[in-house]
């Protein structure tokens, strides 16, 4: 027998019978444990960080510059699938390519990137919100 509180949910499971799959719960602040009638401490539970991550889009025009500018600083065919969520490493820039990719963004959008922000960079969706907030800061 396992329980679950805050959410009062308990599931039960004998000898040769399966337990019930596919039943689920969210936030649950303990679980309480018995097996052959032999009780097994509590464990408090603590909470955990959100699984989701609010992020605001890039626009769809400055995403497909910076994939754009992408494709030529790293040399790629013209049939290469660059997108938001594409990884730098994973399109095969080291750390070099990846100034030089800085770089030209900046020469491309008349922006400046600080060093720390530059490091931050690793998808093309990363690139494209820095560039849109920097954008509207000099607006």
């Amino acid at each position: 027998m396992a329980s679950i509180m805050r959410s009062s949910m308990s599931l039960a499971a004998l000898s040769n019978q399966t337990l019930v799959s596919g039943t689920r719960t969210s936030n649950p602040s303990s679980v309480s444990l018995s097996i052959n009638g032999r009780n097994f401490p509590s464990i408090t539970l603590q909470p955990r960080g959100r699984r989701f991550q609010f992020r605001c889009a890039a626009k769809p025009e400055t995403v497909q510059k910076v994939c754009d500018i992408v494709k030529k600083q790293l040399a790629l065919s013209e049939d290469s699938t660059v997108t938001g969520e594409s990884k730098f490493a994973a399109l095969g820039a080291d750390s070099l390519d990846t100034v030089e990719i800085v770089m030209g963004l900046e020469e491309e959008f008349g922006i400046t990137v600080e060093e720390d922000s530059a490091q931050s960079i690793t998808t093309v969706q990363d690139a494209a919100e820095m560039i849109d907030k920097l954008l509207e800061k000099q607006a």
